[in-house]
């Protein structure tokens, strides 16, 4: 794939979950929370600050992009490399974007080793991502479609038979159907007209992937 080239479909989480492990006594609540922007993600990171005050570490990393273009993480304070980093891998092995993980440590009085720290970091995240669950998002080509108010309603349907998202329909001097779809809506726009009208390109969105 060219680097600059966008995938049509990525994988992301389909919500947001806690889940909490505890190693040697230190208990680590992980938060998982879909994030498109990095302020979305960061927002994470400071609810869970504000939620649980008193503990002593808030790790965090997120990935962010439908290439997972954005990547950033923090130890928030634990040795280096033994908390953002692996919760970073485990989001980037799962194959997922989008996606904003916290972990806050209550440190329960034994010192777990720089090994001990990056399982229960990442075992953290994973457990989150479980409960979080998975989904996918593609990429819509978005159109719009003018015609004679008499033959509106029939296209409707039409175009909803064969797969295209109607995203709404708005009347005047004609009427202009606003699609979305992932095939190829001209094909389809001939074969129900005839030729008689064409569609415009009206840009793209993304959208969870109904199958």
């Amino acid at each position: 794939m060219n680097h600059l080239e966008v995938p049509r479909r990525y994988r992301t989480v389909a919500g947001s979950a806690t889940a909490e492990i505890e190693v040697k006594r230190s208990r680590f609540i992980a938060a998982v929370a879909r994030a498109e922007t990095e302020t979305e993600a960061r927002a994470l990171v400071e609810r869970a600050r504000k939620e649980h005050w008193d503990a002593r570490h808030h790790c965090s990393a997120f990935v962010l992009g439908p290439r997972s273009e954005i990547t950033r993480s923090s130890d928030d304070g634990e040795p280096a490399g033994t908390a953002g980093a692996p919760m970073l891998e485990v989001v980037k092995g799962a194959g997922l974007s989008d996606v904003s993980v916290v972990v806050t440590r209550y440190f329960g009085g034994v010192l777990l080793g720089a090994g001990g720290l990056v399982r229960a970091y990442g075992d953290a995240v994973r457990a989150g991502l479980e409960l979080a669950g998975v989904r996918e998002r593609q990429l819509l080509e978005l159109w719009d479609l003018t015609v004679d108010h008499a033959d509106a309603a029939r296209l409707e349907n039409d175009l909803r038979a064969r797969g295209v998202a109607v995203r709404s329909v708005d009347y005047a001097e004609q009427a202009t159907l606003h699609l979305a779809t992932d095939g190829d809506l001209p094909a389809v726009v001939r074969e129900l007209t005839a030729g008689s009208v064409a569609p415009t390109r009206a840009g793209e969105v993304w959208v969870d992937a109904l199958h």
